[in-house]
């Protein structure tokens, strides 16, 4: 019996280490389920998210009329711009939605400079808590 073990011991070795020796080779060939393409696409997503979503705020900020509430607000626009660059990724994509439908809104004549005014304070009110609050 202890002769069956010790013949066998190296025989099976053999065959499994011979046996997966052409494995990898094999699985190298196929192509897998998610390119590495894709990959790096899916990795750059937020970013580029989160930078179209600055560019819509930092648009609205620039706005003649949203210069006319900083400067009755007090703030400098370099303040509010390095704030909004500080907001997390959920607030500056709930104001960058606010903004884009300001913009919108404005744009097709359902606001006037009044209202776009409102919206553009309570915008920088927002910006200021959010960076207060952190």
């Amino acid at each position: 019996m202890r002769f069956r073990v010790q013949m066998c011991v190296p025989v099976v070795a053999m065959a499994f280490l011979f046996g997966l020796a052409g494995v990898p080779a094999g699985a190298q060939d196929k192509q897998h389920v998610v390119s590495l393409g894709d990959l790096n696409k899916d990795a750059a997503r937020p970013a580029h998210t989160r930078q179209a979503n600055e560019e819509a705020v930092r648009t609205l900020l620039s706005s003649d009329a949203a210069q006319k509430a900083l400067k009755s607000s007090n703030l400098e626009y370099q303040r509010v711009d390095k704030a909004v660059g500080q907001l997390n990724d959920e607030d500056l994509a709930k104001l960058a939605e606010r903004s884009r439908q300001a913009q919108n809104d404005f744009a097709a004549g359902r606001i006037s400079d009044r209202d776009l005014l409102w919206i553009i304070v309570i915008a920088l009110a927002i910006i200021v808590l959010a960076i207060a609050l952190r």
